[in-house]
């Protein structure tokens, strides 16, 4: 059996609540079980859960994204930490040694992170991502797993994009350029 991790990316208040900065709203908010039950079976499985996650500063002139979007998942802030129910899920687990938070600054979970290493040490070959945004940064994470080897699993049921058709172009693109496995 390849060893596996979940991946659930930037699934904040910022990006999901309805007060959020940058929200995918109530389509984002519906996942909440589904990723909590996959973060579950993983962490039951005795597989990696990864929680990549926005880090920015506000007026940041460096970072591309502060000409793009208005200021999100800002360290110590209430839009950073963790929508609902996957905020009590790492209350409950944030010491398993098989749960990791990390930083992010870019879309990919995968750029100027140790994430590629540490899968690498562990022997994970295939990635299944859940999370926000599908057509940002789960998709640019999903093409750097790609780029970097690696099988990739999307849960249909477990991402959600700012609107239908990022949601519906995003899930194309995993399948047919990616290669990726689809699965509800």
């Amino acid at each position: 059996m390849k060893n596996e991790a979940l991946l659930i990316i930037d699934y904040t208040n910022d990006f999901v609540d309805d007060k959020g900065a940058l929200t995918c709203g109530a389509p984002a908010q519906a996942l909440a079980g589904q990723i909590v039950s996959l973060a579950d079976q993983f962490l039951a499985a005795g597989k990696w859960v990864i929680l990549p996650t926005d880090k920015h500063f506000k007026g940041n002139p460096y970072h591309p994204e502060t000409k793009l979007f208005p200021p999100h998942n800002l360290p110590n802030t209430w839009g950073r930490e963790f929508y609902g129910p996957l905020q009590t899920w790492y209350n409950k687990h944030q010491d398993d040694e098989h749960v990791l938070v990390l930083d992010k600054s870019r879309y990919s979970a995968f750029c100027a992170t140790g994430l590629d290493l540490f899968l690498r040490e562990r022997k994970v070959s295939r990635v299944h991502l859940a999370g926000v945004c599908t057509d940002i940064c789960v998709l640019h994470t999903a093409m750097d797993a790609y780029n970097h080897g690696y099988d990739i699993t999307v849960h249909e049921k477990a991402v959600a994009a700012l609107n239908d058709a990022g949601q519906e172009w995003a899930l194309n693109h995993f399948k047919s350029c990616l290669g990726a496995e689809v699965v509800d």
